[in-house]
C-alpha cells in the first residue's frame, strides 16, 4: 500500500572513515562461450564507481565491446582510481518470463568470465571483506547487482539462486511496473508495493541482498522503507529538488535514509541532472543541447548531503547508461576532478572518503552476515520467508 509523504528536516552532515566501494552499471543481454569475454562478446555496459587506496577516495568503471576497448576503459578506470564497482547484470524489461531469468544468468556468467580472463585486474567480490582483499592486491573488486524485478519472473526461487551466485542487490523495478511494484516511469498500478512486494522486501532482507530503489516510484520507495529492516540503496539516481525528473529522489524520501541507514548513490546522467537538458532530450533535440557540467553533479551531491546526511550518500556514475555525460565527467577517469571540485567547496578528506565508497562499504558490512548465512543450506537463517 502507498505511504503518505512525510515532511523531514534536513540532517546535519558528518564525516566518516575513508575507504570505499562502488558501482558499475548496466548490461546488454549476451550470448557466447569460451574461457572469457572476447572481441565479439557483448557485456554488461553501465559501469560506475570505484574506490581509492589513499585518503583521496575516487572511483570509476570501464566499458566497451572489444578487448581493445576494454583495455582502454581499464586504463581509464585505473586513472580514475577505481577500486571496486557494482556490475549491473541487467536485461531490458521488454524481455519477460523465463527469457529474462536466462538473460540475467548470462550476464552473471559474463562477469565471472571477465574476472577469469583478466585475473590481475578484476576479482569477484561478495562482501566488504572481499572488496578490501581485492583492493589490497591491486584488483578492482567486482560486485553484482540485478536491475529490475522482471529478472525474477516473479520467482522467489530465482531470487535465492541469484543470491547464491553472488548478486548483492535487486532493483525492484526498471522502466515498467512489475506485478508487485510500481516504477517511477510507468502509470501507477499498485499504489507502491503490493503485499507480495512487501514479502519480496522481507525476503531480500533475509538474504542480505540490498533493496535498490532507483527506478521506483516515490510511493514504492516509501513502502519499501516502511517494510525494510536493512539499509536500502538508490544505485543511480539524483535529487528531484534540483531537477524534477521521475528517476530522481524527492526530499521526503531522501530524508528517510538517515533512519534507515541507506545510501543514495548520485548518478551522472544529464537528463536527471538538468531540467533544461531533460526537456531538450525528450523533445525534437533541435539546436544544441543545454550544457551540463561536473558542477551540476557537485550541486546534486551537496543537496543530498544536506537532506540525507554525510553518511548516506555515494556515487553511482551509470557510465554506459546513456550516450552523453557532463563536461568534465565524460569517463571514469573524471572522478578525481569531481572530488577536487567538492574539495574546493570545503569538503574534508573524511567526507570525500565517505562519498567515494566508505558509506557503501558500511551498508555491505551491515548485511554481509545475513548474505553469508543465507548461502548455506544448513543454516537456520536460510529458511525462506517467501516460497513461491
Amino acid at each position: 500500500m502507498a505511504s503518505a509523504p512525510r515532511p523531514c528536516r534536513p540532517a546535519l552532515a558528518w564525516g566518516h572513515e575513508h575507504t570505499g566501494s562502488v558501482r558499475a552499471r548496466r548490461g546488454i543481454r549476451r550470448r557466447g562461450a569460451g574461457a572469457g569475454p572476447g572481441p565479439a562478446d557483448r557485456r554488461p555496459q553501465r559501469l560506475g564507481v570505484g574506490v581509492p587506496a589513499e585518503p583521496r577516495l575516487l572511483r570509476g568503471g570501464s566499458r566497451g565491446r572489444s578487448v581493445h576497448r576494454h583495455r582502454h576503459r581499464q586504463a581509464a578506470g585505473r586513472a580514475g582510481q577505481v577500486g571496486a564497482q557494482f556490475w549491473s547484470v541487467y536485461v531490458s524489461d521488454d524481455l519477460t518470463g523465463a527469457d529474462a531469468v536466462q538473460g540475467t544468468l548470462e550476464q552473471i556468467d559474463w562477469v565471472y568470465r571477465l574476472a577469469a580472463r583478466y585475473p590481475d585486474d578484476f576479482g569477484i567480490a561478495r562482501s566488504a571483506a572481499d572488496v578490501e582483499a581485492a583492493r589490497a592486491i591491486g584488483r578492482i573488486a567486482s560486485l553484482l547487482g540485478a536491475e529490475g524485478g522482471h529478472s525474477l519472473n516473479d520467482s522467489p526461487a530465482a531470487l535465492r539462486m541469484f543470491a547464491r551466485l553472488g548478486v548483492r542487490y535487486l532493483t525492484l523495478t526498471h522502466v515498467h511496473n512489475t506485478t508487485w511494484a510500481d516504477s517511477g516511469t510507468d502509470e501507477p498500478e499498485h499504489g507502491g508495493l503490493t503485499p507480495r512486494g512487501v514479502d519480496y522486501v522481507h525476503e531480500l532482507n533475509r538474504l542480505g541482498m540490498l533493496v535498490d530503489l532507483s527506478h521506483v516510484s516515490p510511493a514504492t520507495a516509501h513502502a519499501a522503507l516502511d517494510a525494510s529492516d536493512s539499509p536500502v540503496i538508490f544505485s543511480h539516481s539524483s535529487c528531484r529538488a534540483l531537477s524534477d525528473h521521475p528517476r530522481n529522489v524527492p526530499d521526503d524520501v531522501l530524508c528517510r535514509l538517515a533512519a534507515n541507514g541507506g545510501v543514495l548513490m548520485l548518478t551522472f546522467v544529464p537528463q536527471f541532472l538538468s531540467e533544461d537538458y531533460s526537456v531538450w532530450f525528450e523533445g525534437d533535440r533541435a539546436g544544441p543541447a543545454p550544457v551540463v557540467t561536473l558542477t551540476d553533479v557537485a550541486d546534486h551531491v551537496e543537496h543530498a548531503r544536506r537532506v540525507a546526511g554525510m553518511a548516506h550518500i555515494g556515487l553511482g556514475g551509470d557510465f554506459d547508461g546513456t550516450d552523453e555525460f557532463p563536461a568534465g565527467l565524460e569517463g571514469v577517469d573524471g572522478y578525481p576532478a569531481l572530488l577536487s571540485e567538492l574539495a574546493r567547496r570545503d569538503w574534508s578528506a573524511a567526507d570525500l572518503a565517505a562519498l567515494a565508497g566508505a558509506n557503501v562499504l558500511r551498508v555491505l558490512r551491515e548485511t554481509d552476515a545475513a548474505f553469508a548465512a543465507a548461502g548455506h543450506a544448513a543454516s537456520g537463517a536460510s529458511v525462506p520467508r517467501l516460497v513461491r
